[in-house]
């Protein structure tokens, strides 16, 4: 009896040394898997985003800060750090890292802000934008998408993000004033509602154009009117509702 009860210690001892290695290996995987995602954010700023004049400094630790590879498809995330965009489904793409960097630059932006996204998509643009001001108002239109990246935030604790389904072309009535507005999908000109809902000051960045490319415009709105600037071409999904592209 005493032989049988060492060898019941010995086992159970084995055992939970055993689940020990085990746990230590899982543990020791997911920390080398987080390095390697780092690792691959450090290269996306270094060689694409500083390297081509992103200069704000909060562009760029949203940037490091976001796990990109989280809010494209499993198959992608090899690709996630890429310097192109990915199809995230539902005929939509998630956008390059240069032109999430380059809109979020150009908002101006000092943390104090309340902006409206017009475009949840794959939602890594609210992400980044969370990390950089007090709240982000996103709209989407697809119905999938919504309840992915709804389901998605609420993982990721990003709390200062607050979606809606709806149609973006009409804005977001109920919260405006905006101090920004970025909308992320191209129409043939810049809805009025949304310049109506843009606070005096604020500024409103969107692809503006045909159905294959774009100019990126920067609107400020002042007490006299709006100043337009031309950041160069682009090229978007269409930003289809009642103030954009048919269906």
């Amino acid at each position: 009896m005493h032989g049988l009860r060492v060898f019941i210690l010995c086992v159970t001892a084995a055992c939970i040394r055993l689940t020990d290695l085990l746990v230590a290996g899982i543990y020791g995987g997911m920390k080398n898997e987080q390095k390697k995602y780092a690792r691959w954010r450090q290269d996306m700023i270094d060689n694409q985003i500083i390297s081509r004049g992103i200069t704000d400094q909060r562009v760029i630790d949203a940037m490091l800060a976001i796990p990109r590879h989280l809010f494209v498809s499993e198959a992608l995330v090899d690709s996630a750090y890429g310097d192109f965009p990915l199809p995230i489904g539902e005929g939509q793409t998630i956008s390059q890292p240069f032109i999430i960097a380059e809109m979020s630059q150009c908002l101006d932006l000092k943390g104090h802000e309340r902006v409206l996204e017009i475009g949840t998509g794959s939602g890594y643009q609210a992400a980044v934008l969370s990390q950089m001001v007090y709240k982000v108002y996103t709209i989407e239109r697809n119905n999938t998408l919504f309840l992915q990246t709804r389901k998605l935030f609420d993982q990721l604790k990003y709390h200062n993000i607050v979606t809606r389904y709806s149609d973006g072309t009409q804005g977001w009535q109920q919260e405006c004033p905006f101090d920004a507005i970025i909308v992320t999908a191209g129409g043939q000109q810049i809805p009025m509602p949304l310049i109506e809902q843009l606070s005096v000051g604020g500024r409103l960045v969107m692809p503006v154009g045909g159905n294959f490319s774009q100019e990126l415009l920067k609107v400020e709105k002042t007490e006299s009117g709006i100043k337009t600037t031309n950041l160069g071409s682009c090229r978007f999904v269409k930003l289809v509702g009642q103030h954009g592209w048919d269906e």
